[in-house]
Protein backbone atom coordinates (compact mmCIF):
# COMPACT_ATOMS: atom_id res chain seq x y z
CA UNK A 1 0.00 0.00 0.00
CA UNK A 2 1.77 3.10 -1.27
CA UNK A 3 1.21 6.38 0.76
CA UNK A 4 2.38 8.86 -1.14
CA UNK A 5 -0.29 10.35 -3.29
CA UNK A 6 -2.38 11.09 0.17
CA UNK A 7 1.04 11.77 2.45
CA UNK A 8 1.35 15.49 0.61
CA UNK A 9 0.47 18.60 3.15
CA UNK A 10 -0.84 21.19 1.42
CA UNK A 11 0.18 24.02 3.58
CA UNK A 12 3.84 22.98 4.16
CA UNK A 13 4.58 20.57 1.32
CA UNK A 14 5.81 17.95 3.48
CA UNK A 15 4.64 14.00 2.58
CA UNK A 16 4.83 11.03 4.95
CA UNK A 17 7.78 8.50 3.66
CA UNK A 18 6.76 4.95 3.44
CA UNK A 19 9.17 3.88 5.67
CA UNK A 20 7.40 6.03 8.75
CA UNK A 21 4.13 4.45 8.39
CA UNK A 22 5.59 1.04 7.60
CA UNK A 23 7.80 1.51 10.88
CA UNK A 24 4.52 3.03 12.79
CA UNK A 25 2.59 -0.11 11.81
CA UNK A 26 5.51 -2.41 13.19
CA UNK A 27 5.14 -0.37 16.61
CA UNK A 28 1.36 0.01 16.59
CA UNK A 29 0.53 -3.72 15.54
CA UNK A 30 3.28 -6.23 16.24
CA UNK A 31 5.21 -4.51 19.04
CA UNK A 32 8.45 -4.77 17.02
CA UNK A 33 9.43 -0.95 18.39
CA UNK A 34 9.08 0.57 22.02
CA UNK A 35 9.60 4.24 20.39
CA UNK A 36 9.78 6.08 17.18
CA UNK A 37 11.82 8.84 16.79
CA UNK A 38 10.62 11.42 13.15
CA UNK A 39 12.39 13.92 11.70
CA UNK A 40 11.31 16.30 8.57
CA UNK A 41 14.17 15.46 5.66
CA UNK A 42 13.67 19.16 4.02
CA UNK A 43 15.37 18.27 0.88
CA UNK A 44 13.07 15.18 0.16
CA UNK A 45 10.07 17.28 1.57
CA UNK A 46 9.19 14.15 3.64
CA UNK A 47 8.54 12.92 7.15
CA UNK A 48 10.98 10.40 7.79
CA UNK A 49 12.46 7.78 10.46
CA UNK A 50 15.17 8.98 12.54
CA UNK A 51 15.26 6.61 15.07
CA UNK A 52 13.93 3.02 16.28
CA UNK A 53 13.71 1.92 20.26
CA UNK A 54 13.52 -2.00 20.75
CA UNK A 55 10.81 -3.07 22.90
CA UNK A 56 13.28 -3.29 25.94
CA UNK A 57 13.81 0.20 25.73
CA UNK A 58 12.57 2.29 28.15
CA UNK A 59 11.31 6.22 27.99
CA UNK A 60 14.18 7.40 29.03
CA UNK A 61 15.72 6.23 26.28
CA UNK A 62 13.47 8.10 23.81
CA UNK A 63 14.14 11.02 25.71
CA UNK A 64 17.94 10.87 25.68
CA UNK A 65 17.89 10.47 21.85
CA UNK A 66 15.54 13.61 21.52
CA UNK A 67 17.97 16.58 19.86
CA UNK A 68 17.80 19.60 22.84
CA UNK A 69 17.92 22.04 20.27
CA UNK A 70 15.72 20.64 17.09
CA UNK A 71 12.77 19.90 16.88
CA UNK A 72 11.05 15.23 15.84
CA UNK A 73 7.88 14.17 16.13
CA UNK A 74 7.82 10.68 18.06
CA UNK A 75 5.58 8.00 18.99
CA UNK A 76 5.81 6.14 22.17
CA UNK A 77 3.96 2.67 23.35
CA UNK A 78 3.90 3.18 26.79
CA UNK A 79 2.40 -0.09 28.48
CA UNK A 80 1.25 0.30 32.17
CA UNK A 81 -1.14 -2.04 34.43
CA UNK A 82 -4.29 -0.06 35.79
CA UNK A 83 -5.42 -0.30 38.97
CA UNK A 84 -7.86 -3.16 38.21
CA UNK A 85 -4.70 -4.95 37.83
CA UNK A 86 -4.87 -5.20 33.89
CA UNK A 87 -2.36 -5.07 31.51
CA UNK A 88 -2.85 -2.09 28.78
CA UNK A 89 -0.89 -0.20 26.45
CA UNK A 90 -1.51 3.47 24.90
CA UNK A 91 0.47 4.93 21.74
CA UNK A 92 1.54 8.90 22.30
CA UNK A 93 2.12 10.81 19.85
CA UNK A 94 4.64 13.65 20.90
CA UNK A 95 5.56 17.14 19.27
CA UNK A 96 8.93 18.16 20.63
CA UNK A 97 9.80 21.70 20.24
CA UNK A 98 12.70 22.72 22.26
CA UNK A 99 11.92 26.65 23.22
CA UNK A 100 16.08 27.04 21.76
CA UNK A 101 14.83 25.14 18.22
CA UNK A 102 15.05 27.62 15.04
CA UNK A 103 12.03 29.38 14.82
CA UNK A 104 11.86 28.11 11.31
CA UNK A 105 12.19 24.15 12.72
CA UNK A 106 9.23 25.57 15.07
CA UNK A 107 6.82 26.60 12.31
CA UNK A 108 8.02 23.57 9.68
CA UNK A 109 7.32 20.99 12.24
CA UNK A 110 4.14 23.14 13.33
CA UNK A 111 2.54 23.14 10.26
CA UNK A 112 3.32 19.52 9.21
CA UNK A 113 2.46 18.34 12.42
CA UNK A 114 -1.39 17.65 11.98
CA UNK A 115 -1.35 16.39 8.67
CA UNK A 116 1.66 13.89 9.72
CA UNK A 117 -0.28 13.17 12.64
CA UNK A 118 -3.56 12.19 11.09
CA UNK A 119 -1.75 9.59 9.19
CA UNK A 120 -1.07 7.79 12.27
CA UNK A 121 -3.82 5.78 13.01
CA UNK A 122 -4.92 4.33 16.22
CA UNK A 123 -2.88 6.92 18.25
CA UNK A 124 -4.45 7.52 21.89
CA UNK A 125 -2.93 11.13 23.28
CA UNK A 126 -1.18 13.70 22.18
CA UNK A 127 1.60 15.84 24.17
CA UNK A 128 3.25 19.37 22.48
CA UNK A 129 6.69 19.76 24.62
CA UNK A 130 8.99 22.51 24.55
CA UNK A 131 11.08 21.24 27.46
CA UNK A 132 11.47 17.72 28.92
CA UNK A 133 9.21 18.35 31.87
CA UNK A 134 6.42 18.94 30.01
CA UNK A 135 7.00 14.88 28.46
CA UNK A 136 7.66 13.37 31.77
CA UNK A 137 6.70 9.71 32.84
CA UNK A 138 4.22 11.40 35.02
CA UNK A 139 2.78 13.31 32.03
CA UNK A 140 2.07 9.85 30.09
CA UNK A 141 0.91 8.51 33.31
CA UNK A 142 -1.53 10.75 34.12
CA UNK A 143 -2.86 10.88 30.34
CA UNK A 144 -3.44 7.05 29.93
CA UNK A 145 -4.98 6.46 33.31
Amino acid sequence: MSYRGRGTNASSGMGVAEQSMTTYLELQRKKVHRYVIFKIDEKKKEVVVEKTGGPAESYDDLTASLPENDCRYAVYDYDFVTSENCQKSKIFFIAWSPAVSRIRAKMLYATSKERFRRELAGIHYEIQATDPTEMDLEVLRDRAN
